[in-house]
């Protein structure tokens, strides 16, 4: 598959010229670094003019009815799902992930249309509270913040962004999509859906870039919607960039240090599969991702055990070319590789034992491929830097556990609170947990990653600033307004007091 920049889009149209380069960005394919998937020269004197572009989209945009918005979803939605396939292959390619997977990703961005009109537009709609005051009707209406700016990540290029994107055009906003410099291309066939599903000129916008396209973005007054997907890093430089202008709605979705609590009672048998998911899906690149795994005593050694072994058995391969499905591919590029690394090492330094030992990975092409990496840590404290460090690859931790409060502790020890997970059948445990462990997503029976986009999304401590994604993204595209409507027009200047 040819995979080629096409530059920014405003105006309704890409617009790209290659003698002006402020900067080259080339892109390999992690699985084949000997295959050059793209190179693409970026002009940082486009920002302006993507914005002045969102300005009028905006203007435009805003006036139509929300049912005729509807209606270019619709349309968005039947491209989207034409182009399904081609969506999966550049994800893969530029990602890493197996194509399967990528798939999977590609089928829920047409899916995500149907969620947003369904579930997320009822959040918006305008609301009447009759006699709110004596003869007096009430009414809160929500009006779109304007232009509004996606900053997408790498790990779903896609997926998060189009929920973001699709939530903001809905409640009447113009969008920049500003992608991850890693995954240009697959970020740009969803403006191309976009495009070919007709929405006005200046609706939709696309920059490239780095940190400086991001940042020159984020500073202009005309932005006033920051959606970031992300690290907690990258989240704090966009808040310090920010600053004082409080004119800015900035919602963050940022990393995590996931616990999963596997009690005494838990079903082994389902719990396996669940948790080999939970840790190594998308080779861990997932800010949802198991990173710490409490484990109970009674059931510490048959599960520990059985765990290793089918890490063990996970294949490793190329994104698309293999002869068996691989469950991982590589990381996305050397620094993710070498941070990996590093953050393993961090472990064995730390207290850490490893349980898996050594085992060659028999790979026919060079990327940036790891092999999952499972520790085992006797005691978890807060002062251990690797309890409190993400670790954005496929690693995972066991420590035991007595009493349920223990695990709780575990739970809650770094200073993230993305996600959690409690195996049980006691519904008491599962009770507790819900109430104790600091996270804005626990589940009961099943692992930490893929969550239902019919419920927020979002993460409480480092994890996120309290403006959840998925159903409830909707919620912070738009300004609250209240309105009071009176029929009785008999208002008298005699009845003003203190009047001569």
């Amino acid at each position: 598959m040819q995979l080629t920049p096409r530059g920014d889009y405003f105006h309704g149209k890409f617009h790209y010229d290659s003698s002006v380069q402020d900067e080259l960005i080339t892109k390999l394919c992690p699985g084949d670094l000997s295959d050059k998937l793209w190179e693409v020269g970026v002009n940082y004197s486009h920002v302006d003019k993507v914005v002045e572009s969102a300005e009028a989209g905006f203007k435009t945009w805003r006036r139509l009815k929300p049912e005729e918005r509807a209606n270019f979803l619709e349309k968005f939605k039947e491209v989207a799902e034409s182009k399904k396939d081609e969506i999966a292959m550049a994800i893969a390619l530029e990602t890493g992930k197996p194509l399967w997977e990528a798939k999977t990703e590609a089928g829920a961005v047409a899916a995500k249309v149907g969620v947003t009109l369904k579930e997320s537009f009822q959040r918006i709609k305008k609301e009447t509270i009759s006699e709110v005051l004596p003869n007096i009707d009430g009414h809160v209406v929500y009006k779109p913040l304007g232009v509004c700016l996606v900053i997408g990540p790498f790990n779903f290029p896609c997926h998060l962004a189009n929920g973001q994107i699709l939530a903001a055009l809905l409640s009447g906003n113009s969008i920049i999509f500003k992608p991850s410099e890693k995954t240009i291309c697959s970020s740009q066939i969803l403006i191309e859906c976009f495009h070919e599903a007709g929405f006005p000129a200046g609706v939709v916008n696309f920059l490239n870039g780095t940190g400086r396209s991001t940042q020159d973005a984020l500073k202009h007054p005309n932005v006033k919607g920051i959606y970031f997907t992300g690290s907690f890093a990258v989240g704090v430089k966009i808040l310090e960039s920010v600053g004082t202008d409080i004119t800015k709605l900035v919602a963050l979705e940022l990393g995590g240090k996931n616990t999963t609590i596997l009690h005494k009672d838990t079903n082994l048998d389902h719990a396996l599969p669940e948790l080999l998911r939970s840790c190594f899906l998308s080779s861990g690149q997932r800010c949802t991702s198991t990173s710490m795994i409490a484990v109970h005593k009674d059931i510490q050694d048959e599960m520990v055990n059985r765990f290793v072994e089918l890490t063990k058995r996970i294949i490793i391969d190329h994104p698309t070319k293999y002869e068996v499905p691989p469950f991982m591919g590589p990381l996305i590029d050397g620094a993710a590789k070498e941070k990996y690394d590093e953050a393993v090492e961090l472990g064995l330094k730390n207290g850490a034992t490893d349980l898996l030992g050594e085992f060659s990975l028999d790979l026919k092409y060079e990327g940036h491929y790891v092999k999952p990496s499972v520790h085992f840590l006797e005691k978890v404290s807060k002062s251990n830097p690797y309890t409190q460090q993400e670790v954005f690859g496929p690693n995972c931790v066991f420590s035991p556990y007595q009493e349920i409060e223990e695990a709780i502790d575990i739970a809650n020890v770094s200073d993230y609170g993305l996600a959690a997970s409690i195996f049980t059948s006691d519904k008491g445990i599962y009770e507790k947990v819900l109430s104790e462990v600091d996270a804005g997503i626990i589940n009961l029976n099943r692992s930490t990653v893929g969550a239902s986009s019919k419920l927020p999304f979002g993460g409480v401590k480092n994890s996120g600033n309290h403006h959840p994604a998925a159903v409830s993204m909707i919620d912070h595209t738009v300004a609250t307004v209240a309105s009071l409507e009176t029929q009785d027009c008999t208002s008298r200047l005699d009845d003003v007091i203190g009047l001569k």
